[in-house]
């Protein structure tokens, strides 16, 4: 099963110095029954992509509790066995919770697909979304529209072989 997992440029370097994604449970995002209903598609690559996007969102959360971290969203893309990662029914249609998912795995860097992160110049437009998350997610509408803008930015997409080069570039 493919999932996204939110990171920071921080956390991305320290799960490349451990080797491993998160520390069990974590949680992560994936085509789940309920994004399903959400987004009405069948297209696979759609669905993804949504899961993507949603794994984008947690990653301005966790940018939002690490004033240190540099301003660019990330998320890796890796595979867990079957029944690794599971979604809460209870929360199923909760639009906070939309493809959420609790991956209760120990998960190796070595299982990424791929990572995605922020080009530079989304970084402007990344910090007023931070600042303006708790606002948006308060229902203020001009704040929804700010964190709208990071969405506008697409995620670039690096190889596994290329954590390196990214977690230099960040220290």
């Amino acid at each position: 099963m493919r999932v996204y997992v939110p990171l920071t440029l921080p956390r991305l370097a320290e799960a490349y110095r451990t080797a491993r994604l998160g520390t069990k449970p974590f949680v992560a995002y994936a085509v789940t029954p309920g994004l399903r209903e959400w987004y009405l598609s069948d297209d696979i690559e759609e669905l993804e992509y949504a899961a993507l996007s949603r794994a984008a969102l947690a990653s301005l959360r966790l940018l939002a509790a690490d004033p240190d971290a540099p301003r660019r969203r990330v998320v890796v893309a890796a595979d867990v066995p079957e029944g690794a990662a599971s979604a809460d029914p209870d929360r199923g249609l909760d639009p906070a919770a939309l493809g959420e998912v609790r991956v209760d795995a120990t998960v190796p860097l070595a299982k990424a697909a791929a990572v995605h992160v922020d080009a530079d110049d989304a970084e402007a437009d990344v910090t007023a979304a931070v600042e303006a998350l708790p606002t948006a997610e308060a229902g203020d509408d001009d704040a929804q529209f700010t964190v709208d803008g990071a969405e506008d930015h697409e995620l670039l997409w690096y190889a596994t072989q290329e954590i390196p080069n990214l977690v230099e570039a960040a220290d």
